[in-house]
C-alpha cells in the first residue's frame, strides 16, 4: 500500500506552502537569480488559478509566479512514485475476485429509491502490488455505488469485525466469485468472535450518543441511519447467539421500516435499544464464539492469494 501525497491540478497553494520552481526565476540584466527547480515558500497565495503566487527565497527576493510555474515540494519529491497513471493502465476493476450487494436491498429494506450497494475485493498482480506505484486500499464508484477492498485490507477489516465487510462474506447476494473467493467464502467463520460484541455495541452507543445531542440542539435525527443502528444490535445478538451474520431482517422489517420512516417515537426506539443491549450482553456471556478471529488462518490464506496472483489469470 502506499501513502501518497493527495495532489489535485486545481488545488490552490496555501500561504506558507513549501515550493519548487519550474522555470528560471531571471534577475538583472537577464541574469537567472533563481534556476529551475530552486526552492521558495508561498507567501501570498491567488484568488484563483488565473492570478499569480508571491513566492519568497531563502535569500528573501521574492517574484510573482504562475500557477504552471510551480508545484508542491512534497509532489516534487515524490516525482513518478505518485504518478497514478502507472494505475490508470491496469484496470483494476478487472481484478476483482469478488461482488456482492450489501445494503438495503441485501437487509430487505429496500424500496424504490433504495440504491444497489456492490461491495467487493480485488486481487492486484503481483508486479503491480510490488511496484513502487503500488495499489489503492479501496477502488470506489460511486456513480455505480461499488466499492472494492484490496483482498489484505478486506482481511484485516474482517478480522476486527467490521460490520460492513462481516454482511459481504455472509450476504446472500452474491453476483461474482473466482474459485479464490469461494475459498474465501468457505473459511468466512474465523472472523467471528466475541469481537462482534466490542466492535458493534462500541459503534451503537457512540452513534446514539451524537443522536442524542442531535434532538437537544436541532430537534431531529437522520432515521435512516437509527434503523441501520438498531438493525446492528439485532445483528450482533444473531453473531453472538448463533455464530453466523444474519443480513436479512424479515422479522423485524416492518418495525425497522416505521423507523426509518419516522413513525416511532424517540423514547420508544430508545427503550428497544437499550434492551437489545441487555440482550446482547446476555448474549456475549454465553456465546460459544472465540475470544478472537482465526488470525492464523486468515495470514495462511493470503499468503496463498499473494502467491496465486503471480500469475496474469484472475484465481
Amino acid at each position: 500500500m502506499t501513502d501518497r501525497v493527495h495532489h489535485h491540478p486545481n488545488l490552490i497553494f496555501s500561504v506558507g506552502t513549501q515550493v519548487v520552481t519550474l522555470v528560471d526565476i531571471p534577475g538583472a540584466a537577464g541574469l537567472v537569480m533563481h534556476p529551475r527547480g530552486a526552492v521558495g515558500v508561498v507567501v501570498k497565495s491567488p484568488i484563483d488559478l488565473e492570478h499569480s503566487y508571491r513566492v519568497r527565497f531563502p535569500d528573501g527576493f521574492e517574484t510573482p509566479l504562475k500557477r504552471s510555474e510551480v508545484t508542491m515540494l512534497a509532489r516534487f519529491k515524490e516525482g513518478e512514485i505518485g504518478d497514478t497513471g502507472q494505475l490508470a493502465q491496469t484496470d483494476l476493476y478487472q481484478r476483482v475476485i469478488y461482488r456482492c450487494v450489501i445494503g438495503s436491498q441485501a437487509y430487505g429494506l429496500a424500496d424504490a429509491g433504495s440504491d444497489v450497494d456492490r461491495r467487493g475485493i480485488y486481487l492486484p498482480t503481483a508486479d503491480l502490488h510490488w511496484s513502487l506505484y503500488g495499489v489503492p486500499e479501496q477502488l470506489e464508484n460511486h456513480e455505480t455505488q461499488e466499492a472494492y477492498w484490496e483482498l489484505q485490507k478486506f482481511l484485516v477489516l474482517a478480522l476486527k469485525a467490521n460490520p460492513n465487510v462481516l454482511e459481504c462474506l455472509f450476504t446472500p447476494m452474491v453476483e461474482k466469485a473466482t474459485p479464490l473467493a469461494e475459498e474465501l467464502l468457505g473459511m468466512k467463520a474465523i472472523f467471528l468472535s466475541r469481537m462482534v460484541y466490542q466492535t458493534f455495541n462500541g459503534y451503537v452507543l457512540s452513534q446514539f450518543k451524537k443522536m442524542q445531542a442531535d434532538i437537544r440542539n436541532k430537534g431531529q435525527v437522520k432515521w435512516k441511519h437509527v434503523m441501520h443502528l438498531i438493525r446492528l444490535l439485532l445483528s450482533g445478538i444473531s453473531i453472538m447467539r448463533e455464530g453466523f451474520v444474519p443480513v436479512r431482517v424479515e422479522e423485524h422489517r416492518e418495525k425497522l421500516l416505521a423507523i426509518r420512516r419516522g413513525e416511532v417515537p424517540w423514547e420508544e426506539v430508545e427503550d428497544w435499544r437499550k434492551r437489545l443491549h441487555q440482550e446482547f450482553n446476555a448474549a456475549s456471556e454465553k456465546t460459544t464464539l472465540p475470544e478472537r478471529p482465526d488470525y492464523e488462518n486468515a495470514n495462511a490464506f493470503l499468503i496463498e492469494a499473494r502467491r496465486l496472483s503471480l500469475s496474469e489469470n484472475l484465481p
